[in-house]
Parts: structure tokens; C-alpha cells; sequence
């Protein structure tokens, strides 16, 4: 069975920060090694495109959605090329609890690294991590983090942090249900894509993670190229080492991909308003609103974590993917929430 009960930790407010930086700032390139974005069972997508998805008005609203924009005699027909769809990943395409997945490895590459800095063991925020300290890594806030995360990961090559990253990816393991992290995809998020993929749509992802860390794994996850992944991003400049051209990692940000950073990401990057738009969080709100005040046929979607046993349950009060202002306002916006316990018959491929 999946994990049970509550998220893990409960931090106070300033690890919200801490994640939420550490979503932004962990960039990087990772190979993994991971499942197909096929729905397992093609014959009966033929008669259901969302096998795993329980009939109901959260499925339907999404059916009903597709046929009207697909349809070139009705009165919301939107042509392919407008036909533009966009996935927050962290909760809405994959897991998220109990910390942020980028946010992990920050922690194992601080405890790696650390016979290397004897300094750090009464150095904060690095002494909060290798006592596993969680309030005192809370305390640290923003600042703390930051530092953690340049004084590990900047200053190398893009190829140098691919190499330490796949490594890592190659024995890493979910903390509470001992899988590899690329096995913590939703199911019915691949069915959707590929079903809307299907109907000529293209999917973007749009993130606060960190967009050099997806591009090389999300085409062959969820079937979306790199050209078509929105993210944080920290600055990098060329340079030539050793006679050979090379791209190198500076300690500064260059652009967060969050709350309202969204929408601007998506105009940086794709060019296109969305029809549709799919999140977890109030991280996803502004995203949500900019993509469904548009005109014509319009789809703001959240998934909610309704299901303790089978994942996790949580929203206002989590520190991780908090939910609270969407949940106040997606009916009056006439978005469409999305129970996991309710509206999934499963969550993840392995089960």
C-alpha cells in the first residue's frame, strides 16, 4: 500500500520559504531512468481516454471541456495552435511530500560533501542538515537556504551537475515508500496528457522547480519536450575550460517561476495565453486566474490531496503545496477541484 496519514513534517512558516526557495534555486540536469507516458492499457483508452479517472463531474468537466474546444462546428472551437495547456509539476504531475524532491537531494549533497567542510558542523544552516535538525533549518529562512544550495551546486558545469545528479537519482529512494522518485507520477496526470495531446493540444509544464532539472527527463516521464518546460532558473555563463566550451553555474537567481512569476514565465516562454491550466497549490493561483480570464472556452483544474492512504492528505495547513485561497475561491472561478481519493481509481503506475 501507499503512505498513510498526514505529511511527514510539519514545519513552521519559514520552511514554506525554505522549500519554496529550494524549488526555484536547485537547478541542474538529471538522466533518469523512468516509465513511459503511455497509458498502460491502449484498448481501453480507445473507449475511456481516462481509464484511471472515476466517472464523475471532475472527469466529465474535463471531456466536456476537450469536445467543445475540438469541435470545428461549435461555438468554442479553438484551433490547434491556440490549443495550449499548462501542468505546475510538484503535486500536480508528481509527488511532493514529504519535502520537495529537489529539496532532498539539496540535503544529501550537503551530508555528502561534508567531510569536505569540517567547518559546516557548527556552521549554520549547514549544522541543521547534518544533525537533521529541521526547526533550527527552518530558522535559517531564505538566506540559510540560499547559502546551502550555492555552496553545493553552483560554480561547476552543467555536464559536472548532471554527473553528481544522475548518480544520485541512480540509488536515491522516496523516504516513505522506498520507490525511485520517477515512480512517484500520478497516473492519471499521463492519461491526461496524453489525451489531451490526442485532441491537439500541446502541453507545457510550468514550475517553480528548477527548469535545467527537468528538461532532460520530462519528455521521456510525461511526454513534454524541454522546449516545452517552464522553470526557475538561476544565471549561467559561457565559458571556455581547458580549450572546451562549456556552461557554468553562477551563485544568483535569475528568474522564479512561482505564484505570480507563472504567468509572466508563460509569457516569456510560450507566447500563448492558455485554455487550460492544471495546479495543486495557491503557488498555481495566479497561473489558474490568467489562464481562465480569457476569452472563449476556459479550463482552471486543481488537484487536490484528499487521499491519506494512498498518497497524502493535506491543504490549508500544509507547509508543503499549501491549498487554502484556491480552495476558498475555485467554485465562485468555476474551476474544477479534483478529489485524489474521489476521482482517481489509482495514483501511481506501480499500483
Amino acid at each position: 500500500g501507499g503512505p498513510t496519514g498526514p505529511p511527514l513534517f510539519s514545519f513552521k512558516e519559514p520552511l514554506v520559504k525554505i522549500a519554496k526557495i529550494s524549488a526555484a534555486v536547485l537547478m541542474g540536469t538529471v538522466l533518469l531512468a523512468c516509465s513511459p507516458s503511455k497509458t498502460e492499457n491502449q484498448s481501453a483508452a480507445t473507449t475511456d481516454p481516462l481509464p484511471s479517472w472515476n466517472d464523475g463531474e471532475s472527469k466529465q468537466a474535463i471531456l466536456d471541456f476537450v469536445v467543445r474546444v475540438t469541435d470545428p462546428a461549435g461555438p468554442d472551437f479553438v484551433p490547434e495552435p491556440e490549443r495550449i495547456a499548462t501542468f505546475d509539476n510538484d503535486g500536480t504531475l508528481w509527488a511532493e511530500q514529504p519535502l520537495y524532491f529537489q529539496l532532498l537531494f539539496a540535503i544529501d549533497r550537503v551530508k555528502a560533501l561534508a567531510p569536505e567542510h569540517p567547518e559546516w558542523s557548527t556552521q549554520q544552516p549547514f549544522q541543521a542538515v547534518l544533525e537533521d535538525e529541521k526547526e533550527a533549518l527552518a530558522a535559517a529562512g531564505m538566506h540559510g537556504l540560499i547559502e546551502l544550495v550555492m555552496a553545493t551546486h553552483a560554480g561547476m558545469t552543467t555536464e559536472e551537475f548532471e554527473r553528481i545528479a544522475t548518480e544520485w537519482l541512480a540509488t536515491a529512494r522516496h523516504p516513505t515508500t522506498g520507490q525511485p522518485f520517477t515512480e512517484m507520477v500520478y497516473q492519471p496526470m499521463l492519461e491526461l496528457l496524453d489525451y489531451l495531446r490526442a485532441n491537439g493540444f500541446k502541453t507545457y509544464i510550468v514550475s517553480g522547480g528548477g527548469i535545467e532539472f527537468m528538461r532532460p527527463w520530462t519528455e521521456a516521464v510525461y511526454g513534454i519536450p524541454p522546449e516545452q518546460v517552464v522553470g526557475s532558473s538561476i544565471k549561467t555563463v559561457f565559458e571556455v575550460r581547458d580549450g572546451e566550451p562549456v556552461l557554468v553555474r553562477l551563485p544568483e537567481m535569475n528568474f522564479i517561476d512561482d505564484e505570480a512569476g507563472k504567468p509572466v514565465g508563460i509569457n516569456s516562454h510560450i507566447g500563448r495565453r492558455p485554455i487550460a491550466a492544471f495546479g495543486n497549490s495557491d503557488g498555481d493561483f495566479q497561473m489558474l486566474e490568467w489562464t481562465t480570464a480569457g476569452d472563449g472556452a476556459r479550463l482552471g483544474v486543481y488537484i487536490h490531496h484528499t487521499d491519506a492512504e494512498r498518497e497524502w492528505a493535506y491543504d490549508r495547513d500544509s507547509h508543503i503545496g499549501r491549498l487554502d485561497r484556491g480552495l476558498d475561491e475555485a467554485e465562485a472561478r468555476g474551476w474544477t477541484v479534483v478529489s485524489m481519493k474521489d476521482d482517481w481509481g489509482r495514483i501511481f503506475p506501480q499500483k
